[in-house]
């Protein structure tokens, strides 16, 4: 079981009454901590309480997004609705939901016969979705090059700030070092996309998808080797690579940008759906954003996360440290 401190911290913030387990018609009969959820053990079964961070139309995104693809897809997360048949309840301010906990363990991506599973398991979702369509901001399709163009602008303004101070530290002596490099590589990232299919594609239905949007290990169940999906918190409707690129950043970096897992996947992946050469095209451009070393200096420098300088540091260190890696890999992806 994953718990960690900044877990404890943020579950503080649950209200574990008596009323809120009444109004989903529960009767609790043990509650374990799980990352920033509950599992409770109820008269029904285990469930999973999760407190909401966002607004009530998004949930609702979800719910709805989930009962469309359980039609053809019955591998995702269930919600359990109130006594008065609601998605939630107001508990003094802050929304709660209740989902039936999935059985499995979570997916492991060194192991390639669980990625691989996974990348089934994908398609096959993917596939569920096709046509689910939904009123809200939730539509990342069309956004993706004016997105990139924004991250180029951030780049440079954390690269304004770091040289701006006249007693840098480390991580602000790394990030000047390598930024160009990297800004380099959204140039390239936005140049491939704009002279992509990719606008063509966003308005192509069936390539067109809910996408997960957050395929982290822990959100992909294995069970009788089959995937379930989990948490749909950043769900949002665009493109079926949107996903795969996605999924491949977090599997291959923790094997030294392999290639053959990226074609692993690919191919799996294809036995339960398809994928056309504007369509790997357009995943090239994806993958070649370094959405890693982004990640870490926009958290550094706008303090999205509270960690310690070392921690910032390390993981800066880490995002470098297969840099030679990541560009064979992005050379031999032209090619598959």
């Amino acid at each position: 079981m994953v718990f960690k401190y900044k877990d404890k911290k943020y579950l503080a913030n649950y209200n574990l009454s008596v009323d809120l387990f009444d109004k989903f018609d529960l009767k609790i009969l043990d509650v374990i901590p799980l990352r920033n959820v509950f599992i409770i053990c109820t008269d029904k079964g285990d469930k999973i309480l999760k407190k909401i961070e966002y607004a009530s139309e998004e949930l609702e995104f979800q719910y709805e997004a989930i009962e469309y693809i359980k039609k053809r897809f019955n591998r995702v997360m269930n919600f359990i609705k109130t006594k008065d048949d609601k998605l939630y309840i107001n508990n003094n301010g802050d929304l709660y939901c209740v989902m039936d906990m999935v059985q499995g363990r979570e997916c492991e991506f060194y192991n390639s016969v669980e990625i691989n599973i996974a990348a089934r398991g994908l398609g096959e979702f993917h596939k569920a979705s096709e046509g689910f369509n939904y009123d809200i901001n939730k539509i990342g399709l069309g956004k993706l090059i004016s997105k990139f163009k924004r991250r180029l602008i951030e780049m440079e303004c954390y690269k304004n700030i770091a040289n701006l101070y006249a007693n840098k530290n480390e991580f602000d002596e790394i990030f000047i070092r390598h930024v160009d490099y990297y800004t380099a590589e959204i140039n390239n990232s936005i140049n491939i996309l704009e002279n992509s299919s990719y606008i063509e594609l966003c308005n192509e239905k069936d390539k067109v998808v809910l996408c997960h949007n957050d395929l982290a290990h822990h959100n992909i169940l294995l069970y009788n080797d089959e995937a379930y999906f989990i948490d749909f918190d950043y769900s949002i409707v665009d493109l079926k690579v949107h996903d795969l690129c996605n999924f491949i950043n977090k599997a291959v970096k923790n094997s030294a940008y392999d290639i053959n897992k990226a074609k692993e996947i690919l191919k799996e992946y294809c036995t339960k759906n398809t994928l056309d050469k504007r369509e790997l095209e357009v995943l090239y451009g994806m993958l070649s954003f370094p959405d890693e070393f982004y990640t870490i200096s926009r958290d550094y420098y706008t303090r999205r996360k509270e960690w310690d300088e070392e921690v910032f540091i390390e993981r800066l260190k880490k995002r470098i440290e297969f840099r030679e890696e990541r560009k064979e890999f992005l050379i031999n992806f032209i090619t598959i």
